[in-house]
C-alpha cells in the first residue's frame, strides 16, 4: 500500500487547514502529520480513515494499493476499489447479489466470501480475483475458503489431513507453496478436486507460479495431458461421473493398469 502523502498536502491546502488544524481534526500529532505527508511514515489505515474524515474525502484518493504487496487485506481492497468507483455499500451488495451486511463484513475482514461470491465482486469491480487475493496467494486463499465454507478450523483440517496446523496456516498466508502430496491430502477431506486449488483464473502465468515443482513435472507428462484433454469438454455431470469412477477404482485397489491412448 502506498501513502500519497503530496496528494494529502494538496488536498489540506486546498482547504486552506494548516499541519495544525488537520493534524487536530485527525487526532494526530503535527510532527507525525508532517511525515506522512513528506513520506517518512507510513501510517495504519485506521489512521488513514481518519485523515480521510477529516478532509472529507474517500481514503482511496489518499491510498494506491500495489497489486504485488500482500499487506492490505482483501476487504480493504475491495472497499478501496469500490470507493474509488464511488459506489455505496448498498448499490454494490445489489449489484454483486448479496447482503449489505455481508459485504461490510467482507470489508471489514470479518468473514471471506465464498468462491463464486468472490468471482462477482471481483466482476463487478471490473478487476481480476487474482488482483485481490494477490499474486502468489490465491491457492492459500482458496484453501481458506474451502475451509471455512464446511466450518473448519486451522486444527480440525490438519488434524484430518495429516499435517500439522502450522503448515495450513503457512498455506493459507501464501507463506510456502505445498507440494502436490499436501494439496491432495487438503482436497480429499474438503471434499474437493485438486486442479480447484491449482487452477487460477488469473492466467497461465499465475497458475504455474503457484504450482510445486512435482506438480509442474506431472503436468508436463504426456498421459496427463492426454487425459485433461479428453475431460476438457465435459459436463459437470460427466465429469463428477469420471471423479466417482476414480474413487471407487481407487477404493478397490485392483483392477487392470489403465494406458491412455
Amino acid at each position: 500500500m502506498i501513502i500519497r502523502g503530496e496528494r494529502i498536502r494538496e488536498l489540506r491546502e486546498e482547504r486552506g487547514y494548516a499541519l495544525a488544524d488537520l493534524a487536530q481534526r485527525a487526532n494526530i500529532s503535527i510532527s507525525y502529520l508532517s511525515e506522512i505527508e513528506r513520506g517518512a511514515k507510513k501510517p495504519s489505515l485506521r489512521t488513514m480513515d481518519r485523515i480521510a474524515d477529516a478532509l472529507n474525502v474517500n481514503k482511496s484518493q489518499l491510498v494506491q494499493i500495489d497489486e504485488g504487496e500482500q499487506s492490505v487485506g482483501l476487504g480493504e481492497k475491495i472497499r478501496l476499489i469500490r470507493e474509488s468507483k464511488a459506489m455505496t455499500l448498498s448499490d454494490f451488495a445489489h449489484q454483486v447479489g448479496i447482503s449489505v451486511s455481508y459485504l461490510s463484513e467482507i470489508e471489514r475482514g470479518n468473514v471471506y466470501p465464498a468462491v463464486h461470491t468472490l468471482r462477482a465482486i471481483a466482476e463487478n469491480l471490473e478487476v481480476s480475483v487474482s488482483n485481490l487475493v494477490g499474486r502468489g496467494g490465491s491457492l492459500g486463499a482458496k484453501l481458506r475458503m474451502a475451509r471455512e465454507e464446511q466450518g473448519l478450523t486451522q486444527a480440525e483440517l490438519a488434524r484430518s489431513a495429516g499435517l500439522s496446523p502450522g503448515l495450513i496456516g503457512q498455506i493459507e498466508h501464501g507463506k510456502v507453496q505445498p507440494s502436490l502430496q499436501t494439496i491432495e491430502k487438503v482436497a480429499g477431506v474438503l471434499g474437493t478436486s485438486p486442479c480447484y486449488f491449482i487452477i487460477d483464473e488469473a492466467g497461465v502465468e499465475d497458475m504455474v507460479h503457484l504450482m510445486s515443482t512435482d506438480l509442474r513435472d506431472l503436468l508436463a507428462d504426456p498421459n496427463v495431458q492426454a487425459v485433461l484433454r479428453l475431460i476438457c469438454n465435459c459436463t459437470e455431470q460427466e465429469l463428477k461421473f469420471i471423479l466417482d469412477f476414480i474413487k471407487l477404482y481407487k477404493r478397490s485397489g485392483s483392477g487392470p493398469d489403465l494406458e491412455v491412448q
